[in-house]
């Protein structure tokens, strides 16, 4: 749930834990960033880089946290932020294709007042442009296919991924099979190993597109108003 806007989603699936630092459960909750982990829930829950697994938090009716709270500084965190953390730094705008709003939209405006408000922090917004290849990633599948290939094989320490797809059979009504399915692990069940021909794509793609635009010119972040753009960061296994 996101605590400032009780109808709008928090999104990412690690959003519990973005949450939790939202509300002020805990102060830090680290993680990595695979695919939309993170920058889904970092604008709708209004927060920076945060992630899984909380760390510092407490909560005074369990035994095992209570004492965690003379850990956390006098004052809070806030204290060690650094009001000129943004000056000199340089930041590009994507905006094609991100840029696409619904008629009525607040969107364009609030983006406009961030950028506006980053500007004053003195960073540097260099705008309009553009990733070189991204028609071509755009019709690009080999994303998922990586994604099946890998998991199939990440899954096996707990079990094969055969057995979980016989779980969620057997269990189909508690596992909402019906409503959902389980279309990725089924493809991911036809794979046999990483397909080294696609990850070369993937990283050619990454170093001719996302990469070569931070290179060129020298960008310390890339902004764009949603998360979008998380796919062209995680072909190249960024941040």
């Amino acid at each position: 749930m996101n605590p400032y806007v009780l109808s709008a989603t928090p999104c990412g699936s690690s959003s519990g834990s973005a949450i939790s630092v939202a509300a002020n459960l805990a102060a830090v909750t680290p993680g990595t960033e695979t695919d939309g982990y993170i920058d889904p829930m970092v604008s709708p829950a209004e927060l920076g880089w945060l992630r899984q697994d909380t760390v510092g938090s407490f909560d005074k009716r369990d035994e095992a946290t209570r004492t965690a709270s003379k850990y956390i500084p006098r004052g809070g965190y806030k204290q060690f932020l650094d009001a000129n953390g943004l000056k000199g730094k340089r930041l590009g705008l994507v905006r094609n294709p991100f840029f696409m709003f619904e008629n009525g939209s607040v969107l364009p405006q609030v983006f406009e007042h961030h950028s506006h408000t980053l500007r004053q922090g003195g960073a540097i917004l260099v705008d309009h442009l553009e990733i070189d290849n991204i028609d071509v990633f755009l019709s690009f599948s080999e994303e998922n296919a990586a994604l099946e290939d890998e998991f199939k094989i990440s899954v096996t320490p707990v079990r094969t991924l055969a057995d979980v797809i016989a779980f969620n059979n057997k269990f189909s009504h508690l596992e909402k099979i019906k409503e959902y399915g389980q279309d990725i692990l089924l493809q991911a069940e036809t794979t046999n190993g990483i397909n080294k021909k696609t990850l070369f794509k993937l990283a050619r793609l990454s170093k001719n597109g996302f990469e070569k635009l931070m290179k060129e010119h020298e960008l310390d972040a890339l902004v764009t108003h949603r998360y979008d753009v998380s796919p062209f960061l995680a072909i190249g296994g960024f941040p």
